[in-house]
């Protein structure tokens, strides 16, 4: 599996407080764990929105959604819940 992390990632990541950003990637290394393994971790909280786009949620705040097609995950975007909604609504 490849992973790669977008430039809107990287930006909405760095934007966080430091607590934030590390439950983001305490997620983040759930999910790689996931995909290495096969054994879904509790309290990911990973959940398909649409054809290849996915999500995972980093505490009740934040969120992180990423594409995944075949070998390679790309990581788009850190948001709550709403920031989510208008990506998706912006990439439909």
């Amino acid at each position: 599996m490849r992973y790669y992390s977008a430039s809107s990632f990287e930006r909405t990541l760095n934007a966080l407080d430091s607590s934030r950003k590390d439950r983001i990637k305490k997620a983040i290394q759930l999910a790689v764990a996931f995909f290495e393994t096969g054994k879904l971790p509790s309290g990911l909280g990973l959940k398909l929105l649409r054809h290849e786009l996915w999500e995972i949620r980093a505490g009740l705040p934040d969120r992180v959604i990423f594409r995944k097609v075949k070998d390679t995950v790309e990581f788009l975007l850190v948001g709550s819940h709403d920031e989510i909604r208008r990506f998706l609504k912006r990439h439909s």
